[in-house]
């Protein structure tokens, strides 16, 4: 573990030089400052010479001001060293997160990935910046100290010394156990973390069922597991400390009085006795920076530990050995005995052959849990197919490059999220690079002209967390406006416009069939009329295909299609309301944005 924290600082070297060597000078001028009050005591005072005095002070306001100096240096310098390092840190952990399945995520919760990005790497850049600094001043700042005193008086510092070995001892055995102390704090605030964004991100479904004090409660349970495991590190803290202080004051008074006796005797002048005093605080400042350090240390090192178990998790999906960038594809897709489960126990899709051809639309039909929208996850390469093997164009999808594959797939799902920038960056999130005529053609293909009308600042709007400004149907146009942006061979719509009242889901439906011509489409209706002019409608039951054809063949024959088509209004297939069934046009205005659209 040293070793990987230790490659951290090979970029950032000259800075650590300059840093090191701003505090080793530092050191060696806090060293000479017990050697010139002995002189002080010793040999100005008794010459009586107010010149020689004030000369000797003013030497020794000047190197106070040097000292004071490198000190200013040292500061900063050592926080720039341990924020570069923590910096990159970050960026690596992101990077490595954005490369991580949807199925890792699924394990993880969102609350304890952002501790370990934050909160985390803030522990461990105060480790990198006091570690090696603060170690060096100490180990050179303690011989130094020890090497003054034996030359001052050897009895008198081999009484100092004989304490050391005590104090070392106390400062390891508490440094173990605040690190594993502090891992438990970690632990807990990423629970705490997971709470908060829970609560705070489902507030609405919150309050509406008055559940604020259910909440409450369970926030409280986990505040206060968070304070006492802060508690009881801090607890560790105090006894280190308070050990640590009486030591060095045991010490102090020790070599006080058996000084004077070495005074008393003759072999001890008065200005070395006082610089001896004075070197024995110099003597267990280590201690003390060692104690600052094992204060910080424990969280930097249960911060890195963490760190480092993010990086060693693989990404279950990744670029296959060998793989190429695809072609431009031209959308023939074939699923051939594909089974999969998000647990291996219970599979969701159970051998499932289906092919479809280039520029066709084949609509994917079933009840709730059918299997329909994990097909959609698996031609995008989201999810491993636990057997079976996925096709387009006639090659399996793991010979080409994730970024490539996916690149040219369109997907707008029944979820949409949207980031909290401006309504821009939101649909200019499928090509960064696209100027302003591609990203207002999108918006017109996507029906939401209407929308921009109605906004002060139009594409400039912020939308909120999550989008959280804009109504359903508002968002789902977003989404459908992104995909025309993006303008793929091969879409992927999953309930698109479930969202949309009638009127608009017709003006949206037909810039749909605009868009898919010449492009491979699947798609997943949230009612059943929208879809009865696909080339083909796939049945899907427990995760097989139970039934497949056009609309008119499967009225005429196929009996689970005929029962969705006609049983819907009892609640069967996805809830979807009966065909010709309006749901009405979703009117919740909000400020700044458009009142009554959606």
């Amino acid at each position: 573990m040293f070793d990987a924290l230790v490659d951290h600082y090979r970029p950032h070297l000259r800075l650590l030089g300059l840093d090191l060597a701003a505090a080793i000078l530092s050191g060696l001028l806090e060293l000479a400052f017990p050697l010139a009050i002995a002189a002080f005591i010793d040999h100005l005072l008794p010459l009586g010479q107010w010149g020689l005095t004030l000369w000797a002070a003013a030497g020794l306001g000047i190197v106070y001001c040097l000292n004071a100096g490198l000190m200013t240096v040292v500061i900063y310098l050592g926080h720039k060293l341990g924020i570069a390092i923590e910096t990159g840190l970050r960026l690596r952990a992101f990077e490595h997160l954005t490369r991580l399945s949807f199925g890792w995520f699924d394990r993880n919760e969102t609350g304890k990935l952002v501790a370990r990005v934050t909160r985390d790497l803030e522990e461990v850049g105060e480790v990198a910046h006091h570690g090696p600094e603060d170690l060096l001043i100490a180990l050179m700042t303690f011989a130094g100290a020890f090497a003054l005193m034996v030359w001052l008086h050897l009895p008198l510092a081999v009484l100092t010394v004989v304490i050391v070995p005590l104090m070392v001892a106390l400062l390891t055995i508490y440094g173990g156990r605040m690190t594993r102390a502090w891992q438990a704090i970690y632990g807990q605030l990423g629970q705490f973390n997971v709470r908060l964004a829970e609560t705070l991100g489902g507030i609405r479904v919150v309050q509406a069922f008055t559940n604020e004090p259910h909440e409450r409660r369970l926030f409280a349970r986990a505040n206060e597991d968070y304070r006492r495991a802060k508690l009881e590190a801090y607890r560790l803290m105090a006894a280190a400390a308070t050990l640590q202080y009486m030591g060095l004051r045991l010490v102090q008074v020790v070599v006080m009085v058996a000084g004077a006796g070495f005074v008393f005797a003759g072999s001890l002048s008065t200005g070395d006795f006082v610089a001896f005093l004075l070197l024995v605080t110099v003597f267990f400042r280590p201690l003390e920076k060692i104690a600052a350090v094992i204060e910080t240390y424990p969280r930097g090192i249960a911060g890195f530990q963490r760190y480092q178990a993010l990086l060693a998790e693989v990404p279950e999906i990744a670029d296959a050995p060998g793989a190429v960038a695809a072609p431009a594809l031209s959308g023939r897709i074939a699923f051939e005995r594909v089974s999969f489960g998000y647990d291996p126990a219970r599979p969701v899709l159970r051998e499932v052959s289906l092919t479809v051809e280039p520029g066709q639309t084949v609509a994917l039909v079933g009840a709730s849990g059918a299997g329909k929208t994990t097909l959609f996850s698996l031609v995008g390469r989201f999810y491993l197919p636990q057997s079976g093997q996925i096709r387009i164009d006639g090659q399996p999808i793991e010979r080409f490059t994730l970024a490539s594959l996916r690149a040219q797939i369109g997907v707008v799902s029944q979820d949409v999220f949207l980031f909290g920038g401006t309504l821009r960056e939101n649909i200019a999130y499928a090509r960064p690079e696209a100027d302003e005529a591609a990203i207002l053609a999108a918006v017109r293909a996507a029906q939401l002209e209407d929308l921009l009308a109605d906004l002060p600042v139009g594409l400039e709007t912020v939308v909120g967390e999550r989008g959280v400004l804009l109504s359903g149907g508002q968002k789902q146009r977003v989404a459908i406006a992104r995909v025309f942006l993006r303008n793929p061979p091969i879409l992927l719509l999953d309930e698109a416009t479930s969202a949309l009242d009638r009127a608009t889901e017709r003006r949206v439906q037909a810039a749909l069939a605009s868009l898919a011509r010449g492009r491979t489409v699947l798609v997943i209706a949230h009612r059943l009329e929208t879809i009865r002019h696909a080339d083909r409608i796939v049945v899907l039951e427990d995760g097989r295909i139970v039934e497949s054809g056009s609309h008119e063949a499967l009225l005429a024959g196929g009996s689970a299609y005929r029962a969705l088509w006609g049983g819907l209004g009892d609640g069967l297939g996805d809830g979807l309301a009966p065909p010709g069934a309006g749901l009405g046009a979703e009117a919740r205005p909000v400020q700044a944005v458009g009142r009554g659209s959606t």
